[in-house]
């Protein structure tokens, strides 16, 4: 793909950045809850034009607390309320793995990242990689992109005890500031 005319990525984590985390896992339709804002700020980065897609580890697949059909009607709900408010949503990849499964795609390794940048034709070094978990700043860092931490969810835990090659990374209170932090760098 031509450099010029890539999209402009911005790579978001699920669980704890656009809707509540559980420690217990979010495994259906029924727990999956969008945090305040954070489908509005989606809207906005569309409508300001950047492709949004999303990365997470759903390790629940794997252990048997959900199968793909309730994981598929939690990400169709979150494609129809980004819709309803006249956004779009891009790619939604999962990595379905266990935490001592090996695959190269569960955050923190970069693989679901390398994934989309391979997807949409664009390098990762200066996609934003938003999320709310250390395995998330890791997989962006590793990944060559720009990792974002958001206190929602995990986030302000993740702070608290950020490792000393994180401590120049953005912060933000919440998805809706980190996307109005985006908007206003175009």
């Amino acid at each position: 793909m031509d450099p010029a005319r890539a999209p402009r990525l911005v790579i978001l984590d699920r669980d704890g950045v656009i809707n509540r985390e559980s420690k217990d896992f979010v495994k259906s339709l029924e727990e999956w809850v969008p945090l305040p804002g954070s489908i509005a700020a989606i809207v906005r980065l569309s409508h300001a034009g950047f492709t949004i897609a999303v990365a997470s580890n759903q390790s629940g697949l794997a252990r048997g607390l959900f199968d793909e059909a309730a994981l598929l009607s939690m990400h169709t709900r979150l494609r129809e309320l980004v819709a309803s408010e006249g956004g779009l949503l891009g790619e939604i990849v999962v990595c379905p793995h266990g935490p001592d499964d090996g695959c190269d795609c569960r955050k923190p390794k970069p693989g679901m990242l390398i994934r989309l940048a391979h997807n949409y034709g664009v390098e990762l070094d200066a996609v934003p990689v938003i999320g709310d978990s250390l395995r998330d700043l890791e997989a962006a860092r590793a990944a060559g992109a720009r990792p974002i931490l958001v206190r929602t969810g995990n986030g302000a835990q993740t702070e608290t005890v950020l490792p000393e090659e994180f401590t120049d990374i953005e912060i933000f209170d919440e998805l809706g500031a980190a996307a109005d932090a985006l908007i206003a760098e175009l």
